[in-house]
């Protein structure tokens, strides 16, 4: 396994995040959260994918008074996203958030700033500085441009004004569209400093290109031992956010998590509907927590030589197929009942695991 950069820990309402805790893995609803239901709703869904923290916009005081309600009837972490407005931060803090994400440069006056800081010391709460490249101040981009040295020049910015007010219970991201800018700033800021960092690639797109550029840079930085906690910004269901951030951390055996799909290409010798199949396979077990390494093979020959390190499988032929476990072949199966027979061989495992 790669090594881990050490980082100072926080916690974050009872989730540890830096100092060599396992990489926390979280998201943010799209919900209105002035609207309790759908916005619980949301997070119980999160919750369900295995989401560890979430995060809400608080664009008003609407917004901020609901916060209790909503984190009464959730189980995980609740952070308020807060821009410019210093009352809406120590309305969420008041409302009994567990961090907030907010730039101490642009809410105002240091007296407002010093408001915040000081209730959110007293609650213990820590603070992510939140830089991104579309919102760089003016002075910023004229000396720097956009570039990784302009996110890691206005992250010390923020951080000294929170350093000077003797507050160092922060973690700091510095996002950018561009996987290379961001992958670059998060490498510059991790030799200056020893915050806890949260890691994403911001406005990274629709699920498909958003998950390869996701992957990619994330990837890079996990790979390097940079990373506390881990978003990917999908335009997506924020449920799919946190699956793919499970299969970028599983694929780095980085976290367990869920069923672990191995699974042949499309070839000609394929005799089975292997892409139909894969997919029913994978969508019936996304509720597994559990990790298990399941196989879904479409040639009976080489299947399980192939896949001999999953936990179980299914290879199929010309109507007929075979189950089999760490390589070895248990039983055949007629072709239409491959999906059935391995959920339920899934479900079983799990079941004895839990024993």
């Amino acid at each position: 396994m790669m090594e881990r950069r050490r980082t100072r820990e926080i916690n974050l309402g009872g989730v540890k995040i830096g100092g060599g805790a396992p990489i926390v893995v979280q998201s943010m609803t799209n919900t209105d959260t002035r609207d309790i239901e759908s916005t619980v709703s949301q997070i119980k869904r999160l919750e369900d994918a295995g989401c560890e923290i979430v995060r809400v916009a608080v664009l008003n005081r609407e917004a901020a008074g609901v916060l209790d309600k909503i984190k009464k009837r959730i189980s995980i972490p609740l952070i308020a996203d807060i821009h410019f407005d210093y009352r809406l931060a120590l309305k969420a803090i008041d409302k009994g958030v567990d961090g907030l994400r907010i730039n101490p440069g642009n809410i105002g006056d240091r007296w407002k700033v010093e408001d915040v800081v000081k209730a959110a010391r007293d609650k213990g709460i820590p603070i992510r500085i939140g830089v991104n490249s579309g919102s760089l101040k003016k002075e910023i981009l004229e000396e720097y441009g956009h570039t990784p040295e302009a996110l890691v020049k206005s992250a010390e910015e923020e951080i000294k004004i929170l350093e000077d007010m003797d507050f160092r219970e922060i973690k700091v991201s510095l996002k950018a569209s561009d996987v290379i800018t961001t992958v670059r700033a998060y490498r510059l800021f991790s030799e200056k400093f020893d915050y806890s960092l949260h890691i994403g690639i911001s406005e990274a797109g629709p699920i498909l290109p958003g998950t390869v550029k996701s992957a990619v840079g994330l990837g890079i930085l996990l790979y390097e031992g940079i990373g506390d906690t881990i978003r990917v910004s999908l335009t997506a269901d924020p449920v799919d956010e946190v699956r793919v951030a499970y299969e970028i951390l599983k694929s780095l055996k980085l976290r367990e998590h869920g069923v672990n799909i191995i699974s042949c290409p499309t070839c000609g010798r394929c005799e089975i509907d292997i892409i139909g199949l894969a997919n029913e396979v994978e969508r019936r077990l996304q509720g597994i927590t559990k990790p298990v390494d399941v196989a879904v093979m479409g040639c009976i020959v080489n299947g399980p030589g192939e896949a001999k390190a999953a936990d179980v499988g299914i290879a199929g032929g010309k109507g007929l197929g075979i189950l089999f476990r760490k390589g070895e072949v248990i039983k055949k199966i007629k072709e239409k009942d491959l999906a059935d027979i391995i959920v339920k061989e899934v479900e079983e495992l799990c079941d004895t695991q839990n024993s």
